[in-house]
């Protein structure tokens, strides 16, 4: 393993690659550490104090601080992070199936995507606007998003808000150039890449904290974890990762046959005529955009409760919606699991895979082309989504579970047990480890296992 990592930098192409990929996520990094103006930094520390001692009142914000590795508690000029990017990623993905227009530049080669992604920076511009004005208004009013009453802009106004806008905007852009960047003159997906790092970042307090809790804790005699409590952590998350892991990496293979022309077989031999190859259903095939969409719109919904009349209905709602009780845990569940197959139902299509199959006298075999095929191919995801959906709400409600039971487990280690932090770093890192096995093995060099193994991309 340790050879492998030396190997990364004989190679001259990937050695170049990888220090300019460090350079961009240090330049990343650098945003989530230069302050907004206009802003008491020891007010925000103590305002942002409530992140870590409750999880339910940070909502969108504690995600977002989340994915921007901390900028959001300092206020950054990157508080915004690449978050904007991803979503207009996501709303276009939803968008093109519906819209045509979308659809035809999808498919018209480089000059249809050089459109698409023009439009798609115009909305990740508009997004990071919409964004900026939310929270530089939570800023100005924290009451409103469950942070406290402690005051944190010096001079509030439409000055601060039109000033916040445009500096979150820009450190927004900026970083998600940066993702570009990466994109194509480093390693990996740029993206998702730098949401790791921001997210990995965050380990360092997060073990602190549960140092804290178990040694320093137990000499103070407060309620904190035994050393007992966190060996069955260790185990648990152990536990978790290999559980990720197999969610990630999980598909079943479809075979599809095709037939070969006549001169090919004539070359490999009587019996060659059929080509096999397969489809893969991927288990987890939404990834972790349920969790993102059901985590989302529970916290909106937590934060429009805020905004209205408090009243013994409202006061009724807010109580069984609150944060790890389970009217938040059923809600939360049943929104995943919706989110879940609305996003297959809107990626996946089997009908056009069918027709797909049959212009190219492909075959499922048992399966008669057409229809039958197209049903089959449905049934199959069907049942596929919905033990990856189950799997998927197991990780998603554990961090909720160790936060809010008499554990008490803090918010920023807990989410480090499933969710979305813990799919993401898997996937990511997983992705990244075969780009860079791809270079090793094509200059003859020993991978990351030490026997070599791996097969059609995956690691065996």
């Amino acid at each position: 393993m340790l050879s492998a990592y030396l190997n990364c930098f004989k190679i001259p192409e990937l050695r170049k690659r990888l220090l300019f990929t460090f350079a961009m996520i240090a330049l990343v990094q650098l945003t989530a550490a230069i302050p907004c103006p206009g802003i008491d930094p020891g007010r925000l520390k103590e305002l942002f104090g409530n992140l870590n001692s409750d999880a339910g009142a940070s909502g969108i914000m504690g995600m977002l601080n989340l994915f921007s590795g901390g900028a959001m508690e300092k206020f950054a000029i990157g508080a915004l992070g690449i978050m904007p990017y991803i979503s207009a990623s996501i709303i276009l993905q939803l968008m093109t199936p519906v819209i045509p227009a979308l659809s035809k530049m999808t498919r018209e080669g480089e000059s249809g995507m050089q459109q698409y992604n023009f439009i798609m920076r115009l909305l990740t511009v508009a997004v990071a606007i919409v964004q900026g004005i939310m929270f530089s208004m939570a800023m100005m009013e924290p009451s409103r998003v469950g942070l406290g009453n402690v005051s944190v802009v010096s001079n509030p106004g439409l000055g601060f808000i039109i000033q916040t806008i445009i500096i979150l905007t820009g450190g927004s852009m900026f970083i998600t150039w940066l993702g570009e960047m990466v994109t194509e003159r480093g390693v990996g997906n740029g993206a998702s890449l730098i949401i790791t790092v921001n997210i990995v970042a965050r380990i360092p307090s997060a073990l602190v904290s549960l140092y804290q809790m178990v040694f320093v804790g137990s000499s103070t005699g407060e309620n904190q974890l035994t050393i007992l409590h966190l060996l069955l952590l260790l185990v648990l998350f152990v536990a978790v990762t290999v559980g990720a892991i197999i969610l990630t990496e999980g598909m079943r293979k479809i075979p599809v046959r095709y037939p070969q022309t006549r001169s090919y077989a004539g070359i490999m031999g009587r019996g060659a005529n059929v080509q096999v190859t397969y489809i893969p259903l991927r288990v987890n095939y939404a990834n972790v955009m349920p969790i993102i969409f059901a985590g989302a719109i529970l916290s909106f919904l937590e934060m429009g409760l805020r905004y209205l009349p408090m009243n013994a209905a409202t006061q009724w709602l807010a109580t069984r919606l609150a944060y790890g009780s389970f009217g938040y845990l059923l809600l939360y569940a049943l929104l995943l699991l919706l989110f879940a197959f609305f996003w297959v139902a809107n990626q996946f299509n089997p009908i056009q895979i069918a027709d797909d199959f049959q212009k190219n006298n492909g075959y499922i075999p048992g399966i008669r082309p057409g229809k039958p095929t197209s049903d089959f191919l449905d049934h199959a995801m069907t049942r596929i989504t919905l033990a990856g959906a189950l799997g998927l709400l197991v990780l998603a409600i554990l961090p909720m579970v160790l936060a809010t039971s008499f554990l008490k487990i803090p918010h920023t280690i807990a989410q480090f047990f499933g969710g979305t932090s813990l799919l993401i770093i898997v996937g990511v890192m997983l992705d990244t480890m075969r780009q860079i096995q791809t270079y090793l093995i094509s200059r003859n060099y020993d991978g990351f296992l030490s026997k070599g193994i791996l097969r059609n991309g995956r690691v065996m």
